[in-house]
């Protein structure tokens, strides 16, 4: 069952277009990898999905609901977690205050995510802004995890920390999957980490969808077309 979808979207800032033509599909219990060299408008798609950008053309469905008109706090409530990319945790609140900040109730607690991050209850009392990168990082899924979400969306999760940290926040998502059956909207650089969770791919370029499919109908044909330097 498709639990978000995008068809034929376009969307801008001011007078300049950003996207023209975004179409994807993520499905209940489904990953899906967006893709696309830098620019090219997986961070403007997110906006629009999360509503911090509303789009011009189009439709964007979430449960099968129009949401156009809704806020974006309208949005989360119905179940879109966002980690947002540079973390953007709140510095001047505990560990524990930013994760509680948002909480709705449900599965995820502080107790469960500090279970899938155990870094956290040991920075419990710590102001996030004392916090490695990578752990500013596990805070934000934490917090996105906390209001319990349908569908979880991480806007370059992994970028610029370190590899250690990646492959635990990896881990984690790979946990996501087969522990919760939640539905994830990914955005990544790293082929080979994607490989392990995603079930399909949408490729951007120049604000437009141009290839969707299983990710493991990814040949490097396409990789160097679309995503090559």
């Amino acid at each position: 069952m498709s639990l978000l979808k995008l068809s034929h979207v376009s969307a801008f800032y001011g007078a300049s277009q950003a996207l023209f033509d975004v179409n994807l599909n993520v499905e209940d219990g489904q990953v899906l990898a967006m893709m696309g060299r830098n620019g090219m408008g997986k961070t403007t798609t997110i906006k629009v999905i999360c509503r911090m950008l509303k789009h011009r053309g189009g439709a964007v469905l979430f449960d099968n609901h129009d949401i156009k008109r809704l806020p974006a706090h309208k949005v989360a409530r119905m179940g879109v977690g966002l980690v947002p990319e540079g973390r953007r945790c709140f510095s001047n609140l505990t560990v524990y205050e930013n994760l509680v900040v948002a909480a709705r109730p449900g599965e995820w607690d502080f107790k469960t995510v500090a279970k899938l991050f155990p870094r956290l209850e040991e920075r419990r009392d710590q102001q996030s802004s004392s916090l490695s990168g990578g752990e500013q990082q596990m805070l934000a899924i934490g917090r996105a995890l906390m209001t319990n979400p349908r569908l979880m969306v991480l806007d370059e999760a992994t970028e610029g920390l370190a590899p250690v940290v990646r492959q635990e926040i990896w881990q984690a998502i790979a946990r996501l999957k087969s522990e919760t059956g939640m539905a994830i909207l990914v955005v990544d650089k790293s082929i080979k980490e994607l490989s392990a969770v995603a079930d399909k791919a949408v490729i951007l370029e120049k604000g437009q969808s141009v290839w969707h499919g299983e990710f493991a109908d990814l040949t490097p044909e396409i990789t160097d077309k679309y995503l090559g330097v």
